[in-house]
């Protein structure tokens, strides 16, 4: 199918679904859908929906209410909680899911090892509750703020209500963006069992699911009933070099790789180390002018020799590429190369999940006691680009040395460096090289590729048990009363990729001495020292030529010395969240008014949140150092601890037959933060049966996590090469022009004991149209506004706001800019707009019936500022290396055909396009790149499926994911500061292609 038959096709099931449309799965009053079945009580009609805590008619929800059943999900092949908030048009696209971050990652995403995140409208995995059955579930133990989804038993599902509204009011904190509650089964009967796997055209990145469920006992008639359930999960790794659009070298489109590490060294001009035993004259290309033929300018940014002229070329080792210079405005690196790290990180996590559920609830006369215990492991493996090894004067001095081992390679490199600058010596004869340079050892920079990928594998343990009871009172009025414990427990080791370095040290007083520059020596702490070499860890593993960075073939001697110095196993880190809850509500009727009852919920709450994070007893001072590890020892947490105390009412009067108004208010009380009040307004105003017309108004706030307030501060180095001194280049970008030379400072990072909460304040108006029984259509506008937002600002947003911020955060040294504070703070602010339709239709055709459906978002407005007094940013529809990615559009489309035991779907995911990025070449307008494209374009993929009924207890369900095999547009995603990011954005775009699923389910 071409492209233009594919965009006329999206085009048609948009706007038809629009014109058919449905506003929510459970909001057909007229027909029965298997959501009612699923969720009405036979006696009663009413139910406690998620937003409330009056019992009302989930079909006439004053608030945009979205409930999605296992139908809803099996129709689109969607296998895992994940992937179910991925598919959501009113999620937002942030890095919380586990393809966007798997990459090197910085900020806020540090720590989320196997961690997926919900983000409803954009406003932040930490502003989106998510509830089970009602009730908090423990946040994840390495982040101690969002919640990790794939603890959720997803085999016990019986629904699940997506409340697309803010409800502080209702549940307190972190409910700005919405509410996510997975309902569990409550009453089940029988056994049910199965099956389901998802393979890709190509064969990797499997998916594998199986489930169990057991129930025994009639609650209604046995006064009882038993459940468990039990579900195993794997997910396969799919890696960048297994996709053709992950290509980071495609200079003429606008996009190459700013790293000089590549898996044949670079030759780099530094100096003299501390440990001067190394070079004591100096490096081999150091302290000298090296002019480039025919050019202006001189090599100043490293020389592989691959790229010189004769050489074999930077693309003759797999990833390679000649270093864009031009691209990144840096002459002096004219002739290095550079390797594809987007194609060393992985597209799919491989992530193995188990969780259980187990639930008994006795009835006795009107009343029920429940009891649930509900868990999870989980083992994700994080993998990125191999280590780069780049030498330095301090502590890493990175030198290839002359010696009987290393002649033949170091003769090689000295002749063809030295055939183009004749500043280094002379060709052949060495003997009688005029500048004594011959002999000086080779400084480089490296990517050990042989030591494989760098790689964090994390352990997950998750646990919730609770007891609850609930019943009536008097009259109409009942009760509803819990108590429960949740904990989250993490822990992350060293896979592949990471070795010892080897410790020098630089102190006066070893200078003194007449040490200087000599390892720090004691057997209990130094770094093992691999076989043949004569200093510990990689660094004396490599200054002595046993490894050779100018191969990629490596003797079998190279890599065991290799392995002895590997630190695959190490502890990374660990953490725990757990969370005590109990709460108790009452509701029921006050008095009649004309049009109805007014009625009430009054109740309270109380939390006791503890959170703790422990680091490695590898990273202490007197250990062996593991080099450029993220070991953040600096955020090594005893256990803090806080309570939350909440009282709450809500109040729904029908003030006549067509207009329902409903109040709430909630005062929560945190230990540390005081008293927050705030009130939530809804109304429904229904003229006719077929029209009704909704609105509500509330208040938010999110308190901040426990690591934004006590993690200790560290200093980290940027290596990045786009980033200028605000205060003398005007354009903001790299050039040659005066005082736009690069800048590299540090920063610093770190908790806040000051920081305050963050405030919202939300509205939403919408209409809701029922032409006819199975025909609905609804369309809300909501409004989200967030101050004294929690954040930390990245290099890039600091030094653009420059003057918007206290000089303090910045240091200076000598006039140049050496150190930026990046710690939280409350920052600024962001405001959000929009409009959510949804629809749903159908009609008989034949022997069968015919539905179709919508969903979608239309993004009006996204601003946000990086500090309070600076201006408001337009984000809407434009690229950002960081946050959430503000696309304008977003619709799930589907028809659907079901007739007798079959089901036949047709569906479409359809994501606009956005701003694309540009790096400093272009961006300065120094060169143009005929094939880059100012926009990325929209992705567009469609799904069908195929389910038949066998009989009464078999089902199977066939289904093609990405039916056309569309790839991830193309997208600059590439962050010189940090490594990460390639051509696709992880954000938008599913990676894997056209994929097979199948389902099968036996229920007996």
């Amino acid at each position: 199918m071409n492209a233009s038959f594919r965009s006329a096709l999206a085009t048609g099931c948009a706007f038809g679904a629009m014109a058919l449309a449905v506003p929510a799965h459970a909001q057909d009053p007229e027909t029965v859908t298997p959501v009612e079945d699923a969720i009405v009580q036979e006696d009663a009609g009413t139910i406690l929906v998620t937003g409330s805590r009056i019992k009302q008619d989930p079909t006439r929800s004053a608030l945009p209410l979205e409930i999605l059943v296992p139908d809803d999900l099996s129709r689109e092949g969607i296998s895992s909680p994940e992937q179910l908030i991925s598919y959501l048009t009113s999620n937002g696209n942030g890095a919380d899911n586990l393809a966007s971050n798997t990459d090197v990652t910085s900020g806020a995403q540090r720590g989320t090892n196997g961690l997926s995140a919900a983000n409803l409208r954009g406003q932040g995995s930490s502003a989106t509750l998510v509830l089970l059955n009602g009730r908090r579930v423990a946040a994840h133990g390495l982040t101690g703020s969002a919640v990790d989804v794939n603890q959720i038993p997803f085999a016990a599902l019986e629904r699940v209500e997506i409340l697309k509204d803010g409800a502080s009011a209702i549940y307190g904190t972190d409910a700005i963006g919405g509410v996510i509650n997975f309902i569990t089964k409550t009453d089940f009967e029988g056994v049910a069992v199965s099956g389901f796997t998802d393979i890709t055209q190509e064969g990797d990145s499997p998916i594998y699911r199986i489930t169990g469920t057991v129930g025994y006992g009639d609650l209604a008639d046995q006064g009882f009933n038993i459940m468990a359930s039990v579900s195993k999960s794997w997910r396969g790794i799919l890696r960048g070099s297994e996709r053709d659009f992950v290509n980071t070298n495609q200079p003429e489109r606008g996009l190459s790789v700013d790293t000089r590490g590549t898996p044949i060294a670079t030759v780099m001009p530094n100096g003299t180390p501390l440990f001067n035993a190394l070079a004591p004259q100096g490096s081999l290309t150091g302290g000298v002018t090296l002019p480039i033929p025919g050019q202006p300018f001189n090599s100043t940014g490293g020389i592989n020799v691959l790229d010189l002229p004769g050489g074999a070329g930077c693309e003759s080792f797999d990833g390679g590429m000649p270093y864009d210079h031009e691209l990144w405005a840096f002459n002096g690196a004219y002739y290095a190369c550079a390797w594809d790290t987007g194609r060393a990180a992985i597209l799919q996590q491989p992530i193995d999940t188990f969780t259980y559920y187990t639930r008994g609830t006795l009835a006795f006369g009107s009343h029920q006691l429940s009891a649930e215990v509900t868990g999870s492991e989980a083992d994700s493996s994080k993998q990125f680009s191999s280590n780069q090894y780049a030498g330095n004067t301090t502590t890493t001095p990175l030198f290839y040395p002359l010696n009987d081992i290393t002649r033949d390679t170091y003769n090689s490199i000295y002749d063809q460096i030295a055939a183009v600058f004749p500043a280094i010596g002379a060709v052949g004869d060495r003997t009688v090289d005029a500048t004594g340079r011959y002999g000086r050892p080779i400084a480089y920079r490296w990517r050990c590729v042989q030591c494989g990928p760098r790689e964090y594998q994390t352990n997950t343990k998750t646990f919730r048990a609770g007891a609850y009871l609930d019943g009536p009172l008097f009259g109409d009025w009942d009760y509803s009363t819990g108590i429960s414990y949740a904990e989250s427990k993490a822990v992350s080791t060293l896979g592949s990729g990471y070795a010892y370095r080897g410790i020098f040290s630089s102190t006066a007083a070893a200078a003194a001495s007449g040490q200087a520059g000599a390892f720090r020596g004691g057997p209990d702490y130094r770094a093992p020292t691999a076989p043949g070499a004569t200093y510990p860890g990689i660094v004396g593993l490599l200054n002595s030529g046993i490894l050779n960075p100018f191969s990629i073939e490596q003797t079998p001697e190279a890599l065991a010395a290799l392995e002895a110095v590997s630190a695959s196993g190490v502890r990374l880190y660990g953490g725990k969240y757990d969370v005590w809850q109990a709460d108790a509500s009452i509701s029921g009727s006050l008095f009649e008014l004309p049009a109805g009852p007014v009625q009430i919920a009054l109740g309270a709450d109380y939390r006791r949140e503890g959170y703790s994070f422990n680091g490695s007893s590898a990273a202490e001072l007197d250990r062996a150092e593991i080099f450029n590890v993220a070991f953040d020892n600096d955020n090594a947490l005893a256990t803090k601890k806080r309570t939350v105390k909440a009282v709450y009412a809500e109040v729904l009067v029908p003030v006549f037959d067509m207009l329902e108004v409903t109040g709430a208010i909630r005062m929560d009380d945190y230990s540390g933060f005081g008293t927050t009040w705030n009130p939530k307004f809804t109304a429904k105003f229904t003229p006719t049966d077929w029209l009704m017309f909704r609105g509500s108004y509330s208040t938010g706030f999110r308190v901040p996590n426990f690591n934004q307030i006590f993690n200790g501060q560290s200093i980290s180095p940027n290596p990045g090469n786009t980033l200028v001194d605000p205060t003398t280049c005007p354009s903001g970008v790299v050039s040659s022009d005066p005082g736009c030379s690069a800048i590299t400072p540090e920063t610093i990072r770190g908790g806040n004991p000051n920081l305050g909460p963050e405030t919202s304040e939300q509205y939403s108006v919408g209409v809701v149209i029922r032409p006819a029984p199975m025909w609905s259509f609804s369309a809300d506008y909501w409004s989200i506004a967030v101050d004294d937002t929690i954040g930390l600002l990245s290099l890039s947003q600091a030094l653009d706001n420059y003057e918007f911020l206290d000089p303090a955060r910045f240091t200076r040294t000598n006039g140049e800019l050496t150190l930026v504070d990046l710690r939280y703070d409350n920052l600024g602010a962001r405001r959000t707009k929009g409009i959510e339709f949804s629809g749903r239709g159908g009609f008989d055709l034949g022997r069968g019936i015919l539905d179709i459906g919508m969903d979608g978002t239309l993004l009006l407005k996204k601003k946000e500022k990086a500090v309070p007094i600076a201006p408001f940013e337009d984000q809407l529809g434009v690229f950002s290396f960081s946050g959430d990615l503000g696309l304008k559009w977003k619709h799930n489309a589907w028809i659907s055909y079901e007739q007798d035991a079959w089901r036949l779907t047709f569906s479409q995911i359809h994501r606009s396009g956005y701003e694309n990025y540009a790096l400093p070449g272009i961006a300065n307008g120094s060169v143009t790149r005929p094939g880059y494209n100012e926009r990325v374009d929209a992705y567009t993929i469609y799904n069908a499926t195929a389910s038949v009924d066998i009989d009464e207890a078999f089902k199977l369900t066939f289904g093609v994911r990405n039916v056309f095999n569309t790839d991830p547009p193309f997208a600059i995603t590439y962050d010189s500061n940090s490594g990460a990011g390639s051509s696709w954005e992880p954000r938008v775009a599913d990676p894997r292609g056209r994929s097979f699923t199948v389902l099968a389910e036996v229920k007996f």
